[in-house]
């Protein structure tokens, strides 16, 4: 007989990315960037996902996931499409080297609101906080060595990068139990309706 305590399963889990990816020409421009940054640094991290701005990142129970997802397609209702404007290299030393996105308010905005809205939700437990992104970027390489970062912020706080698009969704990924990366969940377009009539809309 299997004993009681062979039968409690712990409730799966996942980890969570909420975010926004440029459209695509402009993301494979900064593909071949984050390419030649691997190439010449030997930092394959480099190379893992899309080119992206992360609003959340967060673990929580599967069992949350469908109020979350509701909720968000309020969210992003009521958000207007906006205008992203990156330009030229920044660092967080000692390990990550990104791309300035230097339109921020309206991405800060949309963070403070989804926060709002959902932290409750997304907080699986005291160890387990939500990370709402309140400095956008998107990451050329992270996780460097020291080596790697000091040669390559060398070399990238003298290059220039401009490059612009408009923002009109949002992307939920999820990385479930076992998995080895990130897979689709939901995309959230923005379509900028007013409250009153959104919730009608849902209701």
């Amino acid at each position: 007989m299997t004993p009681f305590t062979d039968t409690i399963r712990t409730p799966a889990v996942a980890e969570y990315l909420l975010l926004l990816e440029p459209r695509k020409d402009l993301s494979d421009h900064i593909i071949t960037i984050k390419e030649a940054f691997c190439d010449k640094y030997k930092a394959t991290e480099t190379l893992k996902g899309k080119p992206h701005l992360t609003l959340v990142h967060y673990t929580q129970y599967l069992t949350f996931e469908s109020r979350i997802r509701q909720r968000l397609r309020t969210l992003s209702l009521q958000t207007t499409p906006f205008n992203v404007e990156l330009q030229d290299f920044g660092s967080f030393p000692t390990h990550t080297i990104f791309i300035n996105v230097v339109t921020r308010t309206a991405i800060q905005n949309l963070v403070k609101n989804i926060r709002t809205h959902l932290q409750g939700m997304m907080k699986m437990d005291k160890d387990n906080k939500p990370h709402f992104i309140l400095e956008p970027h998107i990451t050329i390489a992270r996780k460097l060595k020291p080596w790697q970062y000091e040669q390559g912020w060398k070399e990238y706080s003298h290059s220039s990068f401009t490059g612009k698009f408009i923002a009109s969704e949002m992307i939920l990924l999820k990385k479930g139990p076992g998995a080895g990366k990130y897979e689709l969940v939901e995309k959230y377009a923005f379509q900028g309706i007013p409250v009153n009539a959104s919730q009608a809309m849902l209701f």
